[in-house]
């Protein structure tokens, strides 16, 4: 199945000269959505971890349901101040903005090893964010695995670079 053609494209959102990808289009459609499930799993399948993490909020939608299936238990990397208990904060900067996400102290135990699943990779920003917080916390980086990779925004090729491992099931240009 060509899960290209379930992604719908909005120039500029959320602001002049972005091409948004959004996976709305993916995730109503309940074969499409299906299989991407599926392919996720399928790459997960051939990592070695014992957690899954997700990037607020699109992340959540499909790293929940491979959670699910391999029976792995899901933390929420949430935006600032959306967690209640105690939290490890990582400030970073978006391609149109900065932001700030949180994990709960007590989700990342010394040593687990955690896979870190998003819709999309642009410039490896918000990724790069969650796995220092997975390390803040004791944790490592098994791998990421995102359903898109804008690729000439080189956020894959910058998180590859700084050692992490990184699967895409599709490529879009960023522009």
């Amino acid at each position: 199945m060509d899960l290209k053609k379930y992604i719908r494209s909005i120039p500029d959102y959320p602001k002049k000269g972005i091409l948004f990808r959004d996976i709305t289009t993916l995730i109503k459609n309940e074969k499409a959505f299906s299989e991407t499930i599926n392919q996720i799993t399928e790459r997960s399948k051939k990592i070695k971890f014992n957690k899954i993490a997700a990037i607020e909020s699109r992340g959540f939608v499909f790293a929940s349901a491979v959670s699910y299936i391999l029976k792995k238990p899901f933390i929420m990397l949430r935006k600032k101040n959306k967690l209640p208990a105690e939290v490890h904060s990582i400030d970073f900067e978006l391609e149109y903005g900065k932001a700030t996400i949180e994990v709960h102290k007590d989700s990342i135990e010394k040593n687990d090893s955690v896979l870190i699943i998003d819709d999309l990779v642009a410039t490896g920003g918000t990724a790069e964010a969650a796995a220092k917080l997975i390390e803040i916390s004791g944790g490592n980086v098994a791998s990421f695995v995102f359903v898109i990779n804008l690729f000439d925004l080189n956020g894959s090729d910058n998180l590859t670079k700084k050692g992490y491992k990184v699967e895409n099931l599709i490529e879009f240009p960023g522009h």
